[in-house]
């Protein structure tokens, strides 16, 4: 029997992540995927990045992950989402080319050292009494390991459905796992059906472009990694239409064939990313609703309707799409789908994403409930980090939600459980202003470089921007005189001249001006990187709120200071009321802040425990 330090099942988002992440620890690591032609594979929208999940993969990059470099070396177009908003709900979002994408990654896992990839279904999995894990091949074979990362995205007894068509396969025709289901539950895990969707692919050739408003990419923003140094060049364009009232009742006159609701769909969809016919009964008063025209690759004509998610029978689809502007005459490639699988309840895990029954079980990505590729990588490479430290004995990493994006995540669906496909958004965290994409490094690469992930190359190149940011703040300190130079910058600006002399970070502080702006003029920054003056500019422009910011999460940290010892017992609590003690037992928070977090838990019952537990740990 082949034995390995641990075992990560499935090779999408989440698991390469935690793969990486445990080989490169220097763990012996057999990545066990349905197919090697769904490594890292793009399944619906091909793209990275987005609200809220540019933060996460600027944030799994900064923990020294894999999938901000990847994005950086095959993208094909990038924008800053937001751009005319604050910086706190800023997010970058690429278009990838969905084929280099997964061969590049591919290519990452294949020479990596100790990662040990292969083609094969698990279908058991063995507990033995010493604590190590038995994986079973669906061909026979099995592999001993000490730790397993689950990662098996939507694959689980998936379906596909397109009207009354239903197939047991995964996404893109993959073939899914049957058998591990029924493994998991003999585990003691809770299983939940979930569905979600993608649109169809249509020929680009068929499009007529020219109605069609032109989405172009950026240039001077940052990369989603941190070490990526090469500007990238947007080598494609994407386009936005709409749907009208013409669309609207062909779905209308069609609902009674739409697998959503005539009940052939079992699995509960995404709230925040329905399928159109559900827009169209749940926005009925909306006129339009807008969608995107994404190129798949550059190697191929598929292009992605984004926003045109459906499982209705192929020639409602047709008509559907045909109704829109620019789509007259579009070919389709590929079918839209609805697909259901299983997956777990996470609150049956630790905020290490350990199994709370079993020592060694790590689970990542959709299987937890979650949806997306961002998603999946922040939990993949916590898993693998968490994953490592179990093996060596080490402390597990627990992100608090002052930490990052992925702090929050986690927190979320370990603590109030998920009841649909749980979406990253940016109202989700309460510190966003600080948790912000441009200054991931410097709030997580300390800790990547603590768990083992961020190498000395990484690390350079972090020390040399933290210098870098503290020259470029003495020099904001540097006073100008009010002369014909700095009135006219002030003027051309819309912005009151001063009276007195001014120092940079003063100008900084106005409205109309940015550091770029005053660099312009005066050319105080000519020296430094974009990244660095675009760092000190959102500091200093938003020196107040952030300072308010860290002010609130002192409080936060006194409740997640105080921890409860996981012996302490919830059974028959004086002063707190039976549901709650119910909810606490069934969650086993690590410590008050998270159970502040459990719903049914009030904050006279939250007072009534720190008393508590204090005593008990006094005692």
């Amino acid at each position: 029997m082949e034995e390995f330090d641990a075992i990560v099942i499935g090779a999408g988002h989440a698991g390469c992540e935690a793969g990486l992440a445990l080989a490169r620890t220097g763990n012996k690591t057999l990545l066990l995927t349905l197919s090697l032609d769904a490594v890292a594979f793009l399944a619906c929208n091909p793209s990275i990045g987005g609200t809220a999940k540019g933060q996460l993969v600027s944030e799994i990059d900064a923990l020294g992950g894999e999938m901000g470099v990847n994005i950086d070396k095959t993208l094909i177009q990038l924008r800053m989402l937001n751009s005319g908003k604050g910086p706190a709900v800023q997010s970058l979002r690429a278009q990838a080319d969905k084929n280099r994408y997964h061969e590049e990654m591919k290519k990452t896992i294949e020479n990596t050292p100790n990662l040990f990839l292969r083609q094969g279904e698990a279908v058991d999995i063995e507990i033995c009494e010493d604590g190590t894990k038995i994986v079973e091949s669906a061909v026979g074979k099995k592999y001993k390991c000490r730790a397993i990362v689950f990662a098996t995205g939507v694959y689980l007894k998936s379906r596909i459905i397109i009207g009354d068509y239903t197939k047991d396969v995964g996404p893109n025709g993959f073939m899914n796992a049957q058998k591990l289901s029924d493994s998991l539950k003999k585990l003691g895990l809770t299983l939940m059906r979930f569905k979600t969707g993608t649109p169809a692919r249509i020929n680009s050739r068929s499009i007529d472009y020219s109605k069609l408003e032109i989405q172009k990419g950026e240039e001077e923003i940052q990369n989603f990694s941190f070490i990526t140094k090469r500007k990238n060049k947007n080598s494609a364009v994407c386009y936005l239409t709409y749907t009208d009232e013409n669309t609207h009742n062909i779905i209308r006159e069609n609902l009674d064939k739409a697998p959503v609701f005539s009940g052939l769909i079992k699995g509960v969809g995404p709230r925040y990313c329905p399928s159109i016919e559900t827009k169209i009964v749940r926005f009925a008063d909306k006129e339009r609703h807008q969608l995107f025209l994404e190129p798949e690759a550059l190697s191929t004509n598929e292009v992605y309707i984004q926003g045109f998610s459906t499982s209705m029978p192929v020639e409602v689809q047709e008509k559907m799409i045909r109704s829109v502007k620019g789509l007259e005459n579009a070919e389709i490639m590929r079918d839209s789908y609805a697909i259901e699988y299983d997956c777990i309840d996470p609150t049956e895990l630790l905020p290490t994403l350990e199994y709370k029954k079993v020592k060694g079980l790590f689970f990542a990505g959709q299987i937890n409930g979650t949806s997306g590729y961002e998603e999946a990588g922040a939990q993949g490479i916590i898993a693998g980090i968490n994953a490592n430290c179990y093996l060596k004995g080490k402390e597990q990493l627990v992100l608090k939600r002052s930490d990052g994006y992925i702090g929050v995540l986690i927190d979320d669906i370990v603590t109030k459980g998920t009841e649909e496909p749980y979406r990253m958004m940016t109202s989700r965290a309460e510190y966003r202003l600080l948790l912000r994409q441009d200054n991931a490094d410097l709030r997580l690469t300390e800790i990547g470089r603590k768990f083992g992930l961020v190498d000395d190359k990484r690390y350079k190149i972090f020390k040399k921007k933290q210098k870098d940011l503290e020259k470029i703040f003495e020099i904001t300190k540097t006073k100008f005189k009010i002369d014909d130079t700095i009135k006219k910058l002030y003027k051309d600006n819309n912005e009151s001249v001063p009276t007195n002399s001014v120092t940079i970070s003063d100008m900084l502080k106005r409205p109309n001006l940015d550091a770029f702006k005053v660099n312009d003029v005066l050319h105080v920054f000519d020296n430094f990187t974009f990244e660095v003056v675009n760092e000190m500019n959102i500091m200093c422009k938003y020196q107040g709120y952030l300072k308010q910011q860290e002010e609130d999460i002192a409080k936060f940290q006194k409740n997640e200071s105080l921890t409860i010892p996981p012996e302490f017992s919830y059974k028959n609590l004086h002063g707190i009321r039976l549901e709650a003690c119910e909810k606490l037992d069934a969650i086993r928070p690590l410590n008050i802040g998270q159970a502040s977090r459990i719903s049914g838990v009030s904050p006279s019952d939250i007072a009534v425990l720190s008393v508590l537990v204090k005593k008990f740990k006094g005692q």
